[in-house]
């Protein structure tokens, strides 16, 4: 599915490129693995070839999608459940484990808005810049600009 040099998402961790394909024993069986580099802090991830479905790798969005995710971050009638901020971040940080680049938006969107009604906890903070960090190098590659133009459109969008 991917090729040395490709970039892809691994969930959570954000955009890495695949720095080889290697193949190691475990367990007595012969397994095929990427190695992938997360651009953002330089981690080396292996994910087994035969579990990249499961584990949620994909490849970036398409040019075609940004729109789509800016429309999600400008939807700003969403209503914000009044529950507890810990049961709100496990709910906050299931969606950002599925790898959705949508998924991270909804995020994304959600606790900027929460943020003007009442000072997040710190975990949300943490999960904010963490949701940020994700959209921002994804969109900046999906459309071939540099991230500080995204971080600029994300910013004018939530003025």
């Amino acid at each position: 599915m991917f090729s040395v040099g490709d970039l892809a998402v691994y969930p959570a961790h954000g955009v890495g490129v695949i720095e080889k394909i290697e193949s190691q024993e475990i367990s007595g069986c012969c397994q095929d693995f990427y190695v992938m580099r997360i651009l953002e802090n330089g981690m080396l991830i292996m994910i087994p070839t035969d579990n990249v479905e499961s584990v949620g790798l994909r490849e970036i969005i398409g040019q075609t999608d940004v729109p789509k995710l800016y429309s999600i971050l400008k939807k700003k009638n969403v209503s914000i459940d009044n529950q507890t901020w810990n049961r709100r971040y496990r709910e906050y940080m299931d969606k950002i484990k599925t790898g959705s680049a949508f998924e991270v938006a909804e995020v994304y969107r959600d606790l900027i808005m929460l943020k003007l009604e009442k000072e997040l906890s710190f975990g949300e903070r943490k999960m904010l810049d963490t949701a940020r960090s994700l959209l921002v190098k994804e969109i900046s590659l999906a459309r071939n600009v540099g991230e500080e133009q995204v971080e600029k459109d994300l910013d004018g969008i939530f003025q």
